[in-house]
């Protein structure tokens, strides 16, 4: 290896795959101005499984969204991957969305004409890359979906089309995946299924996955939970367990007078 190539390894091996510093956001303008996010600060790093957690209004999910570039702070910097996102154009930011983000909602969003191959291929065919069938074969099989490649989603269960959707996320080895309430419509058994995909490509493949989550037991998978409240990060917790989450979420209060701003 050269010493060039060495230092490029040791800076991406250091370098967090999120931060944010002294982020701001706020929603509306004069007196029905809501702060969503106040000056928050925050590092992911790499190879890491992080849960944001907090009442309704507390600002997680303007978090992720400034975060993933789909809404801009109104100060300070977010840095995904080495990029700073706070001052790129739209076409820089779609293109570093579709090259070095994922992303997992609660609604499947699979397109129902698709076969389950070709939702997993569809957005590398949008980035104008060509997906290696076999990759997609394989990571398909890994995720328990070996026999349902032809099949589209109306023929899988909500579990098997959440599955379809982690691994169209994840095909382009994104350098963070983005996940927002992804178990909020499945069953406590699929939900269970699911969580544990996603900690097994934390701890399998290096996978970065930052989940925003209202549920304790699907916090407890994660590395670390970050609590919002206010807009603020008011509390962090390392090795969760779904008793330790469910108690500090109780002693968290919604957020007065922000009912509808922020997220």
């Amino acid at each position: 290896m050269t010493r060039a190539a060495y230092a490029n390894e040791v800076t991406n091996k250091t370098t967090p795959a999120l931060a944010l510093r002294h982020v701001t956001k706020r929603h509306g303008a004069g007196d029905a101005a809501v702060t969503a996010l106040d000056q928050v600060s925050l590092s992911i790093p790499r190879g890491t499984f992080t849960a944001v957690m907090g009442p309704s209004g507390s600002g997680k999910s303007t978090l992720l969204h400034c975060a993933a570039g789909l809404d801009r702070p109104d100060s300070g910097s977010v840095v995904l991957d080495g990029y700073e996102l706070t001052d790129a154009d739209e076409t820089a930011l779609t293109r570093l969305r579709r090259e070095r983000m994922g992303f997992v909602f609660q609604s499947f969003n699979l397109v129902p004409t698709l076969t389950v191959a070709q939702n997993v291929a569809l957005p590398l065919e949008f980035a104008g890359r060509r997906a290696d069938p076999r990759q997609v074969r394989g990571l398909l099989a890994r995720l328990g979906l070996g026999d349902r490649i032809d099949h589209r989603p109306a023929e899988l269960s909500g579990g098997q089309q959440q599955r379809v959707a982690i691994a169209r996320a994840m095909l382009s080895q994104p350098a963070i995946v983005f996940a927002d309430e992804p178990t909020g419509a499945l069953d406590t058994q699929a939900a269970r299924e699911v969580l544990g995909i996603l900690r097994e490509a934390v701890s399998g493949t290096g996978q970065t996955i930052v989940m925003v989550t209202h549920d304790p037991v699907a916090a407890s998978y994660a590395d670390a939970v970050v609590f919002f409240a206010d807009g603020r990060i008011v509390d962090t917790m390392s090795r969760p367990d779904a008793a330790a989450v469910a108690a500090r979420m109780a002693g968290l209060s919604a957020p007065a007078g922000r009912s509808g701003g922020a997220r």
